[in-house]
């Protein structure tokens, strides 16, 4: 119960400064460091703000993504809360339709769901990602076919 109080206060503080940054088009933190990982397409930046630990669960993190740049598919294990705090971007579950989303959405992702994110292939994209860390790591899966991200252009 500590847990999920903890990780609802963090949420809850974490809007609160998504919309007073939103309104000056500012995220207030670093971009971070350009990704080597091989998990995804594109130039993605990820500036870690909070690693996960014993204590305080969640991994908090901002993602900074170019035009057109996405990741592979993947699964959270305790799930995602993701708050888009600049551009426009994709985000798809397994077997269900491309969302679009905007700068000021915030999407939630459930424990072991298959899906993936990205930016549009006009704008870049960033969001802070809430992931609780306790039930497992990120599993990362296949990538994107450029069948299934062409097909919302």
């Amino acid at each position: 119960m500590r847990t999920k109080l903890f990780v609802f206060a963090i949420a809850v503080s974490s809007l609160f400064i998504f919309q007073s940054q939103a309104q000056t088009g500012d995220s207030g933190f670093p971009k971070g460091e350009l990704s080597s990982a091989k998990n995804h397409t594109g130039n993605i930046w990820l500036s870690e703000l909070n690693e996960g630990d014993s204590t305080f669960d969640p991994s908090i993190a901002m993602a900074t993504y170019d035009a057109g740049a996405k990741l592979d598919w993947h699964v959270h294990p305790g799930g995602q809360v993701l708050l888009i705090t600049e551009g426009t971007g994709f985000y798809q579950e397994r077997g269900k339709p491309i969302r679009i989303v905007h700068k000021g959405d915030v999407i939630k992702c459930a424990p072991g769901v298959e899906h993936w994110h990205g930016a549009t292939p006009e704008s870049s994209f960033a969001y802070i990602a809430v992931t609780p860390t306790q039930k497992g790591k990120t599993i990362w899966l296949e990538p994107v076919s450029d069948k299934d991200y062409k097909s919302v252009k």
